[in-house]
């Protein structure tokens, strides 16, 4: 089964110093990241933009900051495709470092704030970055590994300086931030031409296994993925957002794409206790709130309802599907919200969402294909499965990145020819493996079913992790769940869940069994349980079931 949408936008375009003009109805094209900043910046100059603390910045501010910054970079020797990396909290200068490294022809590496300094160390050497822009505060933590970045030459420092000065970073440059901007000001420099084709970031995945892994995005994977996602949560520049995902994960950095291609206004929040959460919406009147599937379940243990916050339009998740009981329980909170259900893959940005319209008829769907891509569900034939049956599914589009940076084995493995491209086509389409078993259904509705290397194989039964907790999840007494698959001498495997009540709430491994038996075959029913007061997540926020499973394994003195 193949599922697509197509869609048609027009918009402006803007290069520094020049208004291109290639008009058709009056709009011009967005084309490149740091267009969303400049074109909308020419209609909304005094609008505030972005939002943190109690301060703001207006559009027109960001694009004079955006501006220097990709003067400095020049300055400083940043050649089209360089890598300029920044490792910063939610604050302003992440949003100018965006848009300056674009404007500068350079491809942006954001590092997540929460990363120890050895995996900060690791991106910048993998990536090859020239670059780091980061607080001085930061600098210390980093500075034990220089040598392990021979490719770093400057760093660009933020806020307080402490003692970085004192420091032994070798021949590595120290630049303030204000005090390298200052310098620019009135400064002209004329940038090199980008177009769509070019490299514009790596995003490192969090990954199950091993370390991170760089996703390498062009300009047009982005501009398309801010289209087509603000395309059907029907952003406007009436909009406001609330940022609460770092710009280092791709549903965050859209988010930011996405207001700023509107004219829409984003609001940053670097701490996640969800009555801050609930007391931003409320206060800055936020229309749209995107969040990880955890963040959701935290926000469901406190009480609020719609009224707390009447001007929120949409809500939508990823980092993992929401169980359908606290799915309905959103439903009954905020009745007059739409409820965007979501998938994607850093791989290809977004993939699919479920009409709000749907959700109470679907609660436990990802919907169909975003608008501008195709999905298909294949199986291990490469063949398209019938409604009904199970398959990988494969994403086709513009959305689909450039691969793995560094990485061509791992790279030939994900992305592979489209498998349905006529064979007389010399030149091959690109598209990516998501690993993910899909169920299709009559109607062309998709439902998660697990990951390929997830699934368990329970006395000849193929059974779903997914599945498992979903219904270990309907108990409404469990804030956590991962269920894995350990060796059984009759069974081949034998199911396993390790679980984390909700706060408050007491349950025994006897109220599990009983609950699950009243829904599951015999053969989905977990054979042990394992009760922890909370399991661990990676920096993404999600779920950590890698360690969970490498944690459990070596408990049983199980070999992989």
């Amino acid at each position: 089964m193949i599922l697509k949408t197509s869609w048609f936008w027009k918009c402006q375009h803007w290069t520094t110093g020049i208004i291109i003009n290639h008009l058709y109805d009056d709009v011009v094209m967005v084309r490149v990241v740091h267009d969303l900043l400049f074109r909308t910046a020419e209609t909304y100059a005094d609008k505030k933009a972005v939002f943190f603390k109690e301060d703001s910045m207006t559009y027109s501010e960001i694009a004079s900051e955006s501006e220097k910054l990709a003067a400095a970079l020049v300055d400083l020797g940043v050649a089209k495709g360089d890598r300029v990396a920044f490792y910063l909290e939610k604050r302003f200068e992440k949003v100018s470092s965006i848009f300056g490294i674009s404007l500068a022809g350079g491809n942006m590496v954001p590092v997540r704030r929460l990363l120890h300094a050895r995996q900060v160390s690791h991106i910048l050497a993998n990536s090859g970055s020239r670059i780091l822009i980061t607080t001085y505060s930061r600098i210390s933590g980093l500075a034990e590994y220089m040598e392990e970045m021979p490719e770093l030459q400057v760093i660009i420092g933020i806020g307080e300086k402490g003692d970085a000065d004192n420091l032994n970073l070798g021949d590595v440059q120290i630049l303030d931030w204000q005090e390298l901007l200052k310098s620019m000001a009135g400064v002209r420099r004329s940038f090199g031409r980008v177009v769509e084709s070019d490299l514009a970031a790596i995003l490192y995945t969090s990954g199950s296994t091993g370390k991170p892994k760089g996703v390498v995005l062009s300009h047009l994977n982005i501009v398309t993925g801010a289209r087509s996602v603000s395309e059907y949560l029907k952003i406007t520049e009436r909009d406001r957002l609330l940022s609460i995902i770092t710009f280092s994960f791709d549903v965050g950095l859209n988010q930011l794409t996405g207001a700023f291609l509107h004219g829409a206004q984003l609001v940053m929040l670097d701490v996640l206790f969800p009555k801050q959460i609930v007391d931003t919406v409320q206060r800055y009147e936020i229309t749209g709130l995107a969040s990880i599937a955890a963040v959701w379940l935290q926000l469901l243990q406190i009480p609020w309802n719609g009224e707390r916050m009447p001007t929120l339009r949409y809500i939508t998740n990823t980092g993992g599907a929401i169980p359908e009981n606290y799915v309905r329980e959103l439903r009954k909170r905020l009745p007059k919200v739409d409820i965007y259900l979501m998938y994607g893959l850093t791989e290809a940005f977004r993939s699919t969402f479920l009409d709000p319209a749907l959700v109470d008829e679907r609660p436990t769907s990802i919907g169909k294909a975003i608008p501008g891509e195709e999905i298909m569900v294949l199986d291990e034939y490469d063949r398209p499965v019938n409604p009904g049956e199970i398959g990988e599914l494969v994403h086709r589009g513009p959305l689909v990145a450039q691969g793995y940076w560094g990485e061509p084995e791992l790279t030939a493995h994900r992305y592979r020819r489209n498998p349905l491209q006529p064979k007389e086509v010399p030149i091959p389409e690109m598209v990516v493996y998501s690993g993910d078993y899909m169920r299709i259904d009559e109607e062309g509705f998709l439902y998660f079913i697990g990951r390929k290397d997830e699934m368990i194989k329970c006395a000849g039964n193929r059974v779903s992790p997914t599945e498992v907790e979903e219904m270990i999840y309907s108990t409404d007494k469990i804030q956590d769940a991962v269920v894995m698959g350990i060796p059984h001498e009759m069974y081949g495997q034998a199911i396993m869940a390790v679980l984390a009540a909700r706060p408050g709430q007491e349950i025994t491994n006897d109220e599990i069994i009983t609950h699950c038996k009243r829904l599951l075959p015999p053969y989905m029913i977990p054979h042990e349980i394992e009760f922890r007061d909370e399991l661990p997540r990676n920096s993404n926020g999600k779920l950590d079931r890698a360690l969970v499973k490498k944690q459990v394994y070596e408990r049983l003195k199980i070999n992989k």
